[in-house]
């Protein structure tokens, strides 16, 4: 299922399920999730997938708990050809998951450890014993002969899957193509996500004056978004005055002064479905230098919406906004980031990812239930300004449909004088 096209902007409905809309449906969610997974590794030459990136088990298995313990490399879930999704959590949380997922069967929630990034080391003999139990249900599905699809996995862990005879093959590729084509349900979580960010962009124009700390914009955000019902805020970059160029990709607790340009990123998720939604403000007036840096930024945005559509090459994209040494870096590495576009999702980066640093001289082709981000950043001439602007677009047949609703368009003067 891909997005339905319509004339009509994509909902954003309230969070809560009604008897009288049609909202997300999690169950068709989940089963469209699964059937891509499953699909995947049919297309593939494995007989199975052991799965440890964050992203990839929730896909296929439907759990979550918090990134203080999932992020560990403890987490992990086996999908065979034929079978169901085995998940492998953090003790207490397979037992959680038996009472409150029954989507799994509930001897295929299990509780497992690996060492919590070898804080426990491997001589312990807990990756030795999971290998070992692994390679027995391969056996025992008739698949002890395929290769076993890993998509991130801590060397020792890897040692001793080859030490136990395993034949390992990525399956992160595989993985990242079966996530990238969004349903109708995961389009919906995706605007959804944006409208809470559209909000606490009003918030943080209100606040926007002279004498608030970068860091507090954060804690107003991050206090706004966990009571809107986000499930994460990933990170909140806040960038202001002198710091904005060039681009240090986080916040400080820098006093916001009179004639600021300041920019802002907001990653966070709704039932994990993630943000990353730029918005750039003057504080109180701007300068000329200011706006015609807006100005351009703007219009590499909007060369780069215009050229989205299906069928079209991520180097078409590319090509559209300014090579490096254009805006004052020496090549396209030193500038990856900045003119940029990347795959959204239950990921922060998935596919596709557009730049000229990639895309040139390896484009992707854009589909159709595709979303993803496009950035531009432009430097101001006074040396230290800069504008950065971001939008999140929903690919359908007729082109982007852009899902990040506060204004853009010009130059956001917040209280101004």
């Amino acid at each position: 299922m891909t997005a339905v096209v319509s004339a009509r902007p994509l909902p954003a409905p309230g969070h809560g399920a009604v008897d009288f809309e049609q909202r997300v449906d999690f169950g068709r969610l989940r089963d469209y999730r699964i059937g891509r997974a499953r699909a995947a590794l049919e297309s593939s030459e494995c007989g199975a997938f052991l799965l440890f990136d964050f992203y990839n088990i929730r896909y296929v298995t439907q759990t979550w708990i918090g990134g203080a313990l999932g992020d560990k490399m403890t987490r992990y879930a086996l999908l065979t050809r034929g079978g169901e999704p085995v998940l492998w959590d953090f003790g207490s949380a397979a037992r959680h998951h038996q009472l409150y997922s029954p989507w799994l069967l509930p001897e295929n929630s299990r509780a497992g450890m690996l060492g919590l990034r070898g804080a426990i080391a491997p001589s312990a003999g807990l990756m030795e014993s999971a290998v070992r139990e692994i390679k027995g249900m391969l056996t025992d599905a008739g698949l002890a002969d395929q290769p076993v699809g890993v998509d991130i996995v801590e060397p020792p862990f890897l040692f001793e899957m080859q030490r136990q005879g395993l034949r390992v093959l990525d399956a992160q590729q595989l993985m990242l193509d079966a996530r990238q084509i969004k349903s109708a349900d995961e389009i919906t979580l995706l605007t959804q996500a944006a409208a809470m960010v559209d909000g606490v962009y009003q918030d943080i124009v209100e606040v926007l004056k002279p004498g608030i700390r970068e860091n507090e914009i954060v804690a107003l955000a991050n206090k706004r978004l966990y009571e809107m019902g986000s499930d994460q805020v990933e990170a909140i970059n806040a960038v202001s005055g002198e710091r904005c160029n060039p681009h240090p990709h986080n916040f400080s607790d820098r006093l916001i002064r009179p004639g600021d340009q300041a920019f802002f990123d907001i990653i966070q998720s709704y039932n994990g479905y993630r943000t990353c939604y730029y918005r750039t403000f003057s504080v109180g007036s701007a300068t000329a230098a200011q706006r015609d840096a807006y100005t351009r930024a703007r219009e590499w945005m909007d060369a780069a919406i215009e050229v989205v559509g299906p069928g079209v090459g991520t180097d078409e994209v590319a090509r559209v906004w300014p090579a490096a040494t254009e805006f004052g870096f020496a090549n396209e590495m030193a500038a990856f980031g900045l003119q940029f576009g990347h795959g959204l999702g239950l990921g922060l980066h998935e596919r596709p990812i557009i730049s000229r640093l990639n895309s040139l001289s390896n484009p992707v082709e854009i589909q159709p239930g595709m979303v993803f981000a496009l950035e531009t950043y432009c430097p101001a001439a006074d040396g230290f300004s800069a504008a950065r602007i971001e939008e999140e677009v929903v690919v359908t047949e007729q082109g982007a449909h852009v899902i990040t609703k506060f204004p853009a368009q010009e130059l956001f003067i917040a209280n101004e004088y």
